[in-house]
């Protein structure tokens, strides 16, 4: 089964292209890292699956119909600062999210309790959500954030860079969340990272962007020098050690040594 879809999609701002002629097939029920370096259009695919970019070429599908803003098949875990973050408890700030464009307080329909006490318990949040949001730790914020992008039950979860900002053992034990979450729920993940490592123990597929494209496969297939040279269109190399995956640019080749000309 497909989860997401694109076809001879391009996706950029203006006239510049971020994206080109992108034909991908996420599969579902797959815990797939997106990674490439700044600029290379992560933040932009994610917002285009959710409705929120649209393609100036192609066309987007997820779960077999055109994307759209709101999709319920999609749940998001933005990029978020703590100061950007409400002054309320994590809880009101689920309830205020299942309930919508609704104005005014948010009104809990049996329902909604439900489905946001569900949430809570699939990421062990319950106790976390009775506090003020900004006074969780950024581990503990995150839980939240995670359980709030689990409401109304999603299939496909868009997360952008959720481990920016958290300490090693936090990064390690919120892959570890979403890795149980992908499995128990048969969700398909589509995770954006900076760096490889933190992804490998969880990742089936990785999806890397570079030089306007994309290679979706295993990171045996796409974590090579032949691939991502390909990419970037520059020398690269993946170097592995220790269990760990190191990709970096090949140094230019140094020109001949230089000698005094003869005087004339």
């Amino acid at each position: 089964m497909i989860a997401a879809s694109l076809h001879a999609v391009t996706l950029g701002y203006g006239k510049r292209p971020v994206l080109a002629g992108i034909d991908l097939a996420l599969p579902q029920g797959a815990f797939i890292g997106l990674l490439g370096s700044n600029g290379a259009g992560k933040t932009t695919l994610l917002r285009a699956l959710l409705g929120l970019v649209r393609p100036s070429a192609g066309r987007i599908e997820v779960a077999g119909a055109p994307t759209r803003p709101g999709h319920p098949a999609i749940g998001y875990l933005p990029q978020t600062r703590p100061e950007t973050l409400p002054p309320i408890t994590g809880r009101d700030l689920l309830a205020a999210s299942r309930n919508g464009a609704r104005l005014g307080l948010p009104w809990r329909t049996a329902e909604a309790r439900a489905d946001i006490e569900h949430a809570l318990q699939a990421t062990n949040a319950t106790e976390l959500a009775a506090r003020p949001i900004g006074s969780l730790s950024g581990g503990e914020r995150q839980r939240v954030l995670i359980a709030q992008a689990l409401l109304g039950q999603p299939r496909l979860l868009l997360l952008d860079e959720p481990l920016a900002g958290l300490d090693p053992a936090h990064q390690t034990a919120t892959i570890d969340l979403l890795r149980r979450l992908q499995q128990a729920r048969g969700l398909t993940v589509l995770c954006s990272a900076h760096d490889v490592n933190m992804l490998l123990p969880a990742m089936d597929q990785v999806l890397y962007l570079g030089g306007g494209q994309a290679v979706l496969g295993t990171p045996e297939e796409v974590v090579t020098p032949e691939v991502l040279s390909r990419l970037y269109g520059a020398p690269m190399s993946v170097l592995r050690a220790d269990g760990q995956v190191f990709v970096y640019q090949q140094p230019k080749a140094a020109g001949p040594p230089w000698s005094p000309q003869p005087s004339q």
